[in-house]
């Protein structure tokens, strides 16, 4: 609906197919207060494809790595390289959908996403669409959020996410969640 390039790996042949994966954006309308406005999506599942595609495309231009700290993402750990990739392009004016970013990330490295996320909010020239099993993302100031848990999709507030409720519950005594 935004026109935002997605990033594929190698295709791959599927025991089934989720039958919704390319027909979401079906149901959503957009409209742009402002005209339209580059974007991208983040997968962590797509990522390392495109790490790889940036480390063969800086073999005939170097400069390309400029705009990641002047480091090949691959020579990175997983999280610190998806933390060099935020930090550039989230200075870029865009909307951005990020799908699951906390994958690789340490909770000390998901309270820096939440910092950089909620700086470049103060923007207005950026928008984010996060889907995230994070309750430390999920606690982005001013943040709206909806879970997808009930038909039709509901808002709630962060208290009453699964994701919060489960991490605060094992905090104040996870000697029940241990079984042995």
């Amino acid at each position: 609906q935004c026109g935002v390039h997605i990033w594929k790996s190698e295709e791959r042949v599927r025991y089934t197919l989720n039958p919704y994966e390319d027909r979401l954006y079906q149901s959503m309308s957009v409209q742009w207060s402002n005209g339209v406005v580059p974007g991208s999506f983040f997968g962590s599942h797509i990522f390392q494809h495109f790490a790889q595609l940036l480390d063969e495309w800086a073999a005939g231009d170097p400069g390309l790595l400029k705009y990641f700290g002047g480091e090949s993402l691959m020579t990175k750990s997983h999280g610190e390289s998806l933390m060099s990739f935020f930090k550039a392009r989230y200075k870029i004016k865009g909307i951005y959908f990020l799908d699951e970013p906390e994958t690789a990330l340490s909770p000390k490295s998901q309270i820096e996403l939440l910092q950089l996320l909620t700086n470049a909010m103060k923007s207005e020239h950026l928008q984010f669409v996060i889907a995230t099993h994070s309750p430390i993302l999920l606690a982005c100031p001013e943040a709206i959020i909806y879970s997808f848990d009930h038909i039709p999709v509901k808002k709630i507030d962060y208290e009453q996410t699964d994701y919060y409720r489960v991490y605060k519950d094992f905090m104040e005594d996870r000697n029940k969640y241990i079984k042995g």
